[in-house]
């Protein structure tokens, strides 16, 4: 896994699932986010453009759980907003 070094201290960088708004059925897009000592997630990627709406915002403190996705593939997808 990658990682960036910010004052002096590793912080891993993971693939969350954020599910998109308003599309009809369920649309899950994988972003960046980095794990935080207590097991939360900050979200670091932004939209692609202003026609994907995502559930939660840049830089949110989410909590993710592990979803099985249509055709059997698992990964963190983001659940709750925490801050």
């Amino acid at each position: 896994m990658p990682f960036i070094w910010v004052a002096g201290r590793g912080l891993k960088r993971e693939t969350v699932y954020m599910e998109l708004v308003g599309e009809g059925v369920a649309v899950w897009r994988p972003v960046e986010a980095e794990r935080r000592e207590d097991g939360l997630f900050r979200i670091l990627s932004s939209p692609p453009d202003e026609t994907e709406t995502w559930m939660f915002a840049t830089g949110s403190v989410v909590r993710c759980e592990e979803k099985t996705f249509s055709g059997g593939s698992k990964g963190l997808a983001a659940c709750e907003r925490i801050s």
